[in-house]
């Protein structure tokens, strides 16, 4: 059986953890920061974990896991 590629938008996107949970960067991080609160600007900095409806296409375009 051939190889399977990674797809390498969602290798940049998301992160697999040890565990095997699927992570993501929240997005609106880098427009218009300079007028939101400091606590909000760290919030953003956290990753949080993929919705499970998602978790199934995102593991199938990272079929070896993301480094």
């Amino acid at each position: 059986m051939p190889k399977l590629k990674t797809h390498k938008g969602a290798r940049v996107r998301f992160h697999i953890t040890g565990s095997g949970k699927v992570m993501r960067a929240k997005g609106g991080k880098s427009h218009l920061r300079r007028r939101k609160p400091k606590r909000v600007k760290r919030l953003y900095d956290e990753m949080v974990p993929v919705s499970s409806s998602d978790k199934t296409r995102v593991k199938r375009l990272l079929p070896y896991g993301a480094k």
